[in-house]
């Protein structure tokens, strides 16, 4: 679980907002796109072992994660985010709260 969110940011946030700034350039359009289409990505990556809530959370993510890359350009806090998130997910299915804490924030 941390090796994934390390690994997840150096592709979705690294490689491919590099890959798509040079196929779309470095415009406010191009930068919004690459947010999309990343945040889309991302989203899907996660529907095989997720499923239909795992693509939705993954691309809402994606989105966030994606537009604070764009405007600060900066992806070690968004890897130590992603790991801290994945790790809290780990806990809350290992120790079984996911219902307790469903019912604690969707009250």
């Amino acid at each position: 679980m941390l090796v994934a969110g390390f690994a997840e940011e150096t592709v979705y946030r690294g490689y491919l907002f590099e890959r798509f700034g040079k196929l779309l350039g470095p415009g406010v359009v191009a930068k919004t796109s690459t947010v999309l289409l990343t945040s889309a990505w991302f989203g899907l990556g996660h529907y095989v072992v997720q499923g239909l809530a795992g693509t939705e959370q993954g691309t809402i993510v994606g989105l966030v994660f994606g537009i604070i890359f764009a405007v600060t350009g900066r992806i070690w806090m968004l890897m130590l985010a992603h790991s801290s998130f994945d790790l809290t997910a780990l806990a809350m299915i290992y120790w079984d709260l996911e219902t307790d804490v469903a019912h604690l924030v969707f009250k």
